[in-house]
């Protein structure tokens, strides 16, 4: 196994309101799931430390649940973003045409899971205040 110091490196950034962390959590990983690793995180704009600790505590929150309670909590994120996205227009009495709705739906679909993995990281670390 060789060790990427890439990973290792600590960044010397101020800790941006935050409560300074003080446990460490290491692991060693090969060059290719390293440079993996470090990809995944240059993706969602983050450092691979801070990638891999949402991906934790993240994990930690959604192995809590069974599945039937994440799929229920996802399509009522669901619900709620369909609604937020439709009464608005409604309420000022615009009209919604079939392709914005149908466009809507499609976005729903494809985003509300996401927005629940980033609502249950918020609460967890919000618990962790």
């Amino acid at each position: 196994m060789a060790e990427v110091d890439m990973i290792e490196e600590r960044s010397s950034e101020k800790l941006r309101g935050r409560d300074r962390r003080s446990r460490n959590l290491s692991t060693k990983l090969r060059a290719n799931e390293a440079k993996a690793v470090e990809e995944a995180a240059s993706r969602a704009g983050k450092t691979p430390s801070e990638w891999a600790r949402d991906l934790l505590l993240r994990s930690i929150v959604i192995g809590s649940h069974t599945q039937m309670e994440m799929h229920i909590f996802t399509e009522l994120v669901g619900i709620q973003m369909l609604l937020m996205n439709t009464l608005e227009p409604l309420l000022r009495g615009d009209k919604i045409a079939q392709e914005q709705l149908t466009i809507l739906f499609r976005q729903v679909q494809t985003t509300k899971a996401t927005k629940v993995q980033e609502l249950l990281a918020k609460r967890s670390q919000n618990k962790e205040k």
